[in-house]
């Protein structure tokens, strides 16, 4: 429907019917712009979002210290693909092995999220990991029952009708221990000890205020993190799979890169390819079919003249990705597209993966692009690079991935994978 009004409607707006009512989707580059530009009080990316959380200092948390220390923790991200590939795909010989794709990265992300949110040995736990995995789901389905009733109903349908109290005081028996015992030597050391952590929670508790000082504000929190961290796609994989050919130019770059900069944030940002590859996988399939939600606060105007009533949900179509206006044969999956772009523009920051534009809008736009980005796209390079200089990877059934935009992966086959 989306991609259908957006032919229809190009460079203007046009609107669905979703559960909650009308949702406006906005396209061209004026709209967008002003979507970008508009005060919080206008259009709310707060009031938009499934958010569990009034106060939001972990966003701050997110931007500042955890892409601040990148290139510190990224030996211990390393150490944990290595170690959570091998887990998640045992494999024996040069014989293929299925696995499910999806699910496969799910956990690998998971467990290498985690080893840079709460350390070892804790993102190995399966339990907590698949509360994490669980609890984005939760949360998803939750505000959908919730925003059936009425506002003065939906504190009681939360806690009748979602499973999300009930994941918070799981996550609580698996960190309360560990958030007490750095509370303890908080106490005693100060700001600095030997040892202290550098991971997330320690950060949270670090800053966190009043309330945000409990144990289980500490593990909503990070769960929430979690969120978004471990629930990207996971597309590029199956474009490996069914380009299996693309996998030698990739290892390539990978194996000369790492042989001058070691296994290092340096590498992964010296990997263009590696980089373009990823964000061309992300433009053909993104995780969802719109970005940049905004709840109106009040009516608002946009400069052509449409009218977006206060209350409504407007957004921003991603079949922008999709535009031949704005890419060359945009539904043809080309691996060096973005690559390309950097080789031909003096401003290379534009056509990384982790650069956003009015024309390529998956981690949004403007001052409220996802926030942990950096390092999203900073593990994702350094998945990928492994992958290509550890195993070969086809589909399971040839040709079951479709190269045309739109196709649904729900029911792909598994990629099978060797060691080479």
């Amino acid at each position: 429907m989306i991609r259908e009004g957006y032919n229809k409607h190009k460079g203007s707006a046009f609107k669905i019917a979703d559960l909650n009512g009308w949702h406006v989707i906005v396209s061209g580059p004026s709209l967008i712009e002003e979507l970008r530009k508009a005060r919080d009080d206008q259009l709310s990316l707060e009031e938009a979002r499934t958010s569990i959380h009034d106060n939001t200092y972990h966003i701050s948390v997110v931007r500042s210290q955890l892409t601040r220390n990148l290139a510190e923790i990224f030996p211990e991200v390393y150490d944990e693909i290595i170690a959570s590939f091998a887990d998640a795909i045992p494999l024996t010989g040069d014989e293929w092995t299925a696995v499910p794709a999806l699910a496969t990265m799910m956990q690998v992300t998971c467990r290498t999220t985690n080893r840079i949110f709460v350390g070892l040995p804790k993102c190995r736990d399966p339990d907590y990991r698949a509360l994490n995995v669980q609890f984005t789901i939760d949360v998803a389905k939750g505000a959908m029952i919730i925003n059936l009733f009425p506002d003065i109903l939906k504190p009681i349908a939360a806690r009748l009708f979602t499973n999300v109290n009930t994941s918070i005081t799981r996550g609580v028996r698996h960190l309360e221990g560990m958030i007490l015992e750095r509370y303890r030597a908080m106490e005693e050391f100060g700001d600095d000890w030997p040892e202290k952590p550098n991971d997330m929670l320690q950060w949270f508790m670090d800053v966190a205020q009043g309330e945000e000082r409990t144990v289980r504000a500490l593990v909503l929190r990070i769960l929430t993190v979690n969120i978004g961290a471990i629930h990207a796609s996971s597309m590029a994989l199956y474009y490996l799979a069914a380009n299996p050919g693309l996998a030698g130019p990739l290892r390539e770059e990978v194996d000369a890169v790492t042989s001058a900069e070691g296994w290092s944030k340096a590498a992964m940002d010296k990997m263009r390819k590696i980089d373009s590859f990823l964000k061309e996988s992300q433009r053909m399939m993104g995780i969802t079919a719109v970005y940049m939600t905004r709840k109106a606060m009040r009516d608002v105007v946009f400069g052509d003249g449409t009218f977006i009533p206060a209350g409504t949900t407007v957004s921003v179509a991603a079949t922008v990705h999709h535009d031949e206006a704005v890419y060359e044969a945009p539904d043809v999956f080309d691996p060096w597209r973005f690559a390309s772009m950097r080789d031909e523009a003096s401003e290379d920051i534009k056509h990384q993966m982790v650069g956003t534009s009015i024309n390529y809008i998956a981690f949004g736009h403007g001052r409220h692009a996802c926030p942990g980005r950096f390092f999203a796209v900073n593990e994702m390079k350094a998945m990928l690079a492994h992958v290509v200089m550890t195993y070969d990877v086809k589909m399971e059934e040839e040709g079951a991935l479709s190269e045309a935009a739109g196709v649904s992966v729900a029911g792909a086959p598994g990629v099978v994978v060797y060691l080479l």
